[in-house]
């Protein structure tokens, strides 16, 4: 990747933090959760550094198809408000089908592919492959999909409480029949 291209993705990645920040100060609830970093409103509680080692990886939530790996980096998905950041690790082919948030989810690529499509049908074909250093917006209520290219890591940045709705609900995992999913 060209320096001016990794710092125009730092510079975005930076922008998109000071958002997050100032949306969460002014959108502030009490919501009384304990947070891995006890994260109320946009100030943090504790000195938080974290290494790649520190992540501690468990099943996802089980709105997300099986298979994958993930991780709360900060603060609590289901907390009104609050600034939430996780991770989520995808094997080669994992796939996201066609769903929307009840906010803006933001997206940056760690490492691997991690292919994002717009529309109400997972389509690989008119998918646009994000490498590692990407970053990608979803605005509330726009309706992506995405898949993995190799092993690949995203960490995702939204204001809580973080939701997923399928657009298809058959492709909901909490809908499978037989746990086949």
């Amino acid at each position: 990747m060209k320096a001016s291209t990794r710092m125009a993705v730092i510079g975005a990645f930076v922008l998109a933090l000071g958002v997050f920040a100032a949306v969460a100060q002014e959108k502030s609830t009490a919501s009384g959760s304990h947070s891995q970093t006890k994260v109320h409103g946009a100030a943090a509680k504790e000195h938080t550094l974290l290494t790649p080692n520190d992540v501690k990886w468990g099943d996802p939530p089980p709105v997300l198809p099986r298979g994958a790996k993930f991780a709360i980096v900060e603060g609590d998905p289901k907390a009104a408000g609050q600034l939430v950041s996780f991770r989520l690790k995808m094997p080669d082919g994992y796939k996201i089908p066609a769903h929307f948030h009840p906010a803006d989810e933001h997206v940056v690529v760690l490492q691997g592919t991690f292919n994002m499509g717009m529309g109400d049908k997972l389509d690989e074909s008119a998918s646009k492959p994000l490498e590692a250093g990407s970053f990608a917006i979803m605005p509330k209520g726009a309706h992506h999909y995405g898949w993995a290219k190799g092993e690949t890591i995203v960490q995702v940045y939204a204001i809580g409480p973080w939701g997923l709705t399928y657009i298809n609900p058959a492709d909901d995992p909490r809908n499978a029949k037989n746990g086949k999913m």
